[in-house]
């Protein structure tokens, strides 16, 4: 509920029939993957996650239309666009789409680079969700400052009962906005700024000036992001799944979680989840966005993804999609 869900995706290039796959390195087998899965060739990752992409039968086949896209800390190695039937609305590597709550793993990167990848004890309680500010559920205005809005219907109140206490919401990242000094910037120049230290090849805009929630891309131009991630190019590189704190108050021990958006039991890092739930996760690392878009980087660093729509409370569904491609991708066995 702390994440817009108006903004739409442009219309401008739907998409063809079909899919496209692009391989680098000619095939050959690779031992990258994650831990304990064993060596597979790159056609066979390509074919396994092509096929559960595009399959009739498994979870992917409720939320079509959708991009999706896997790759290495080099290159995208395969992507596709999955059609649904009689629906003129298709996504692609580069239609823009609002990405939601995927804006907190950009926002949390900004600020290790900011840092120089050494975080305070405020910057850690805040983009770990505990910082007892949790009352943010108006959207900001277009016009509105990174400050305003979070003066704006009460959204930047504090709650000294949920301070130390997980409590997922998009007031955190927007009082520690403002905290860095980005108060009075406006969405166009809060866009410049977290490029000035993310990259400038990575395009970026705000629909609103939530960090949280508010940032407007492509899946191609995240996917930059999660290569460099990769590669180590971002200070965050060395921060995936660290400082994380128990996110379900059903299963973590008594008062240390308040709210949680979903039921499984996970890990809430720096602006980005541990998928590492004891029966369900594999490790990986991802920032679901409430209108379905889900980028990852599975556990051993060696390979992120994307599955890219805009669907109102389409994250679930683009979760369970997005992690059987990685299955099948880390594999090489269809699903």
């Amino acid at each position: 509920p702390d994440v817009p869900t108006s903004a739409q995706p442009s219309e401008e290039a739907l998409l063809t029939e079909g899919n496209v796959a692009v391989v680098t390195g000619g095939g050959a087998a690779r031992t990258q993957g994650s831990a304990g899965a064993l060596a597979v060739s790159d056609s066979a990752r390509i074919a396994a996650a092509t096929a559960t992409a595009n399959s009739g039968t498994n979870v992917c086949a409720t939320i079509r239309p959708f991009y999706w896209e896997v790759g290495s800390a080099s290159a995208r190695m395969a992507s596709g666009s999955v059609k649904a039937a009689g629906v003129s609305t298709g996504y692609g590597a580069n239609t823009p789409m609002a990405v939601a709550s995927a804006s907190k793993w950009l926002y949390a990167a900004y600020v290790a680079q900011r840092r120089a990848g050494v975080l305070d004890a405020t910057d850690i309680e805040h983009l770990t969700m505990r910082s007892g500010y949790v009352s943010m559920y108006a959207n900001c205005l277009a016009t509105q400052s990174v400050d305003a809005c979070l003066a704006y219907q009460g959204n930047g109140a504090y709650t000294a009962a949920a301070d130390g206490r997980f409590y997922y919401n998009s007031g955190h990242m927007q009082k520690h906005a403002s905290l860095m000094g980005l108060g009075a910037l406006a969405p166009k120049a809060l866009a410049t700024e977290l490029r000035s230290q993310l990259g400038t090849d990575v395009s970026l805009a705000y629909n609103q000036p939530q960090l949280a929630g508010g940032a407007y891309t492509t899946p191609d131009s995240y996917s930059r992001f999660l290569r460099k991630l990769l590669g180590g190019q971002l200070r965050m590189s060395a921060l995936l799944g660290t400082q994380s704190t128990c996110t379900n108050p059903g299963t973590c021990p008594v008062g240390e979680a308040l709210v949680s958006p979903t039921s499984q039991s996970w890990h809430y890092s720096l602006g980005h989840w541990v998928e590492d739930d004891p029966a369900t996760g594999d490790g990986a690392f991802s920032s679901p966005g409430a209108l379905g878009f889900y980028p990852w980087v599975d556990a051993s660093r060696s390979w992120y993804g994307v599955v890219g729509r805009v669907q109102t409370q389409g994250w679930d569904g683009s979760t369970q999609c997005g992690r059987l491609i990685r299955r099948a991708w880390v594999t090489g066995g269809a699903l």
